[in-house]
């Protein structure tokens, strides 16, 4: 009888083992899938967003567009003037195919699109900067020809670019908007409002010292490249983050609304000696002058056009309906 026992339970042990382990197998391949969208970003509803900020009020930063694929928000950016947007080249590393991108206008709950108080554009071309290779990099910076103009509204108008004239102090407090993450991996949730938060410039050298901080990060190169600019706090808690990528960092200066950076990078979001990084815009004044001969800038108070600057240091990569 025990022999009989024996026989019969052995099988029935080593099923249900086997099927354990199964689902075990299983079970760790799903996980491990999850994993690699996670680390190859298709799995993200975004890329660099505000932590420690709050609601913005609607029509309070009428230059802010959503820039999507497919219908997901990837990025932040800015109106600079009826058909052209200024972001962050590294948006457009998931895919060069202008026809997948859409260009929201008049924003203020992503949770409300689509609606009657927004308007969508198609993308004409995408310019992206020739100096910019990956996230981090020099020339993190990229134009938007949208296929049509766009009318101003009080949900809807172009921000103005700083002057070269415009030099302000570290410690000025300028401010981030965005859709991005909350806090790292955290989502922003519905009805997903327009955040906004105010943040300090920091000086290169000061930012640079703080990179540098950890003897493991230290690097021969620099992280901070003069082409950009850091904004934040030592002690960190605000800051944009995943999502807010792209969209710009402006200063109010005597009355006027200027864009100083564009959302660009940093090392985790709101973290102690890591503030976020920003693309500076008057670094690329004679690029963007290339392309829009039209850009108004400002000194603060006093806006004036300025001459078009023809000259081409480096070919500029040009995305166009027509490549596809």
């Amino acid at each position: 009888i025990i022999l009989i026992i024996h026989i019969t339970i052995i099988p029935i042990i080593l099923i249900i083992n086997t099927t354990i382990i199964l689902i075990i197998f299983f079970f760790s391949l799903f996980l491990g899938f999850l994993g690699v969208q996670a680390l190859t970003g298709l799995n993200k509803p975004a890329l660099l967003r505000i932590v420690g900020g709050v609601n913005s009020e609607r029509d309070e930063w009428p230059w802010q567009i959503s820039l999507q694929i497919n219908g997901a928000t990837i990025c932040g950016g800015s109106l600079i003037s009826d058909t052209w947007v200024l972001t962050a080249a590294h948006c457009f590393e998931r895919s060069p195919n202008i026809l997948a991108y859409t260009v929201y206008l008049g924003v203020h709950q992503l949770s409300e699109l689509p609606s009657p108080d927004t308007v969508a554009r198609s993308v004409k071309q995408i310019i992206i900067h020739p100096d910019f290779t990956t996230e981090g990099s020099s020339g993190d910076i990229a134009l938007v020809e949208l296929e049509s103009p766009v009318n101003s509204s009080p949900s809807i108008r172009p921000v103005h670019l700083p002057s070269q004239a415009v030099q302000l102090a570290k410690g000025t407090l300028c401010w981030v908007t965005g859709w991005g993450n909350v806090q790292e991996q955290v989502p922003l949730a519905a009805p997903k409002t327009l955040q906004k938060v105010e943040v300090a410039l920091i000086d290169n050298t000061n930012c640079e010292a703080m990179y540098q901080s950890d003897a493991a990060s230290t690097l021969s190169s620099s992280f901070i490249k003069e082409d950009m600019i850091c904004a934040g706090y030592k002690e960190g808690k605000r800051d944009s983050c995943q999502g807010d990528s792209g969209g710009p960092l402006v200063c109010n200066v005597n009355g006027v609304w200027l864009q100083l950076g564009i959302t660009s990078w940093g090392s985790g979001c709101a973290k102690a000696n890591r503030p976020g990084v920003y693309t500076r815009t008057q670094y690329y004044q004679s690029w963007l002058q290339q392309y829009v001969p039209s850009l108004q800038y400002s000194d603060g108070g006093e806006y004036f056009s300025t001459k078009s600057n023809r000259q081409r240091i480096k070919r500029s990569r040009i995305i166009t309906a027509r490549d596809w």
